[in-house]
C-alpha cells in the first residue's frame, strides 16, 4: 500500500500541534519543509514525532558532500523517516548522504533525491539551459542517484511510471522509494503546481508515498478529505 503524507504547509508550531490535533488518527505521516523548519527549528519534528507520527523532513539538501553528510546525521537522530536531496548535487554528495544514513542502520532516514522540481515544466528547463526534455531530464537525474546509493527519488506523478520501471531496472533488487507531490484530487485547484495527477492516477503509476497538502488541510473537514484521499488510494492498489 502507497503511504499517504500531509504536507505541513503552516508557520507555526501552534499551526502543527493544531493540525495534528484536527487530524489525529486519519493521517500517520507528514511532510515538514523549509518553511515551517526555518521557523521552528529541530524542536517541530520532535513535535511531530512525540505525537506518534512519521516524519517526511523536505529539505532538498544542495551543498559539498560534507555538509550533507553531516546534515543527514542530524536528521536521523532526529528520528526522521525520509530525507531529501537534489540529485543535481552529484555523484559525491549522493553518496555522501546515503553513506550518512546507512551508518544509522535499521534507523536510518530514506534518501530521496529531487529530479525536478514539479513547479518546472520544459520552459523552466530551456531557461536553466537543459536542453534535454523534461522525461529525458528526470530520467537522468534519478538514475544517477539510485546508482549512487540513494534510495528512491521524489519526481511529478507524470514521470512516475516510466521512473518505477528505469529505476526498478537499475537498482539491482532494491526497493526503490517514489514519492510524489503535485497530487490532486479530480477537479481540485492545482496551485503552483504544472505537472499533476489524482491520487489514484500516481498510485497505480507505482508511487510509494503520496504528499498532499491543501486539498486536504482547506478543505472545509479535512478528516474526510484525508480519508476519502485514503480510500482512493487503496481502491486503486487492489
Amino acid at each position: 500500500m502507497a503511504d499517504l503524507i500531509v504536507a505541513l504547509d503552516v508557520p507555526t508550531r501552534n499551526d502543527v500541534i493544531a493540525t495534528l490535533n484536527t487530524l489525529g488518527d486519519s493521517v500517520d505521516f507528514y511532510k515538514i519543509g523549509l518553511e515551517l523548519f526555518t521557523a521552528e527549528g529541530p524542536d517541530i519534528v520532535k513535535i511531530v514525532k512525540d505525537a506518534g507520527k512519521r516524519v517526511f523532513l523536505d529539505l532538498k539538501l544542495h551543498d559539498i558532500p560534507r555538509t550533507v553528510e553531516r546534515a543527514v546525521a542530524s536528521g536521523a537522530r532526529l528520528g526522521v523517516d525520509l530525507m531529501t536531496i537534489h540529485s543535481t548535487g552529484g555523484k559525491a554528495m549522493i553518496r555522501a548522504a546515503a553513506e550518512s544514513a546507512a551508518a544509522f542502520g535499521a534507523a536510518a532516514p530514506k534518501i530521496l533525491a529531487v529530479t525536478a522540481l514539479t513547479s518546472l515544466d520544459q520552459s523552466d528547463l530551456t531557461d536553466l539551459g537543459i536542453s534535454r526534455e523534461m522525461p529525458a531530464h528526470v530520467e537522468a537525474m534519478g538514475l544517477l542517484a539510485v546508482t549512487q546509493g540513494a534510495d528512491g527519488i521524489v519526481c511529478s506523478p507524470k514521470e512516475v511510471a516510466n521512473m518505477k520501471r528505469v529505476l526498478t531496472a537499475a537498482a539491482g533488487g532494491r526497493q526503490v522509494v517514489l514519492v510524489t507531490p503535485g497530487v490532486r484530487p479530480a477537479g481540485a485547484d492545482v496551485g503552483d503546481q504544472k505537472r499533476v495527477a489524482t491520487p489514484s492516477g500516481a498510485v497505480r503509476d507505482g508511487s510509494t508515498h503520496l504528499v498532499v497538502g491543501r486539498p486536504i488541510l482547506a478543505a472545509a473537514d479535512p478528516v474526510a478529505a484525508a480519508r476519502a484521499i485514503r480510500a482512493e488510494m487503496d481502491a486503486a492498489a487492489v
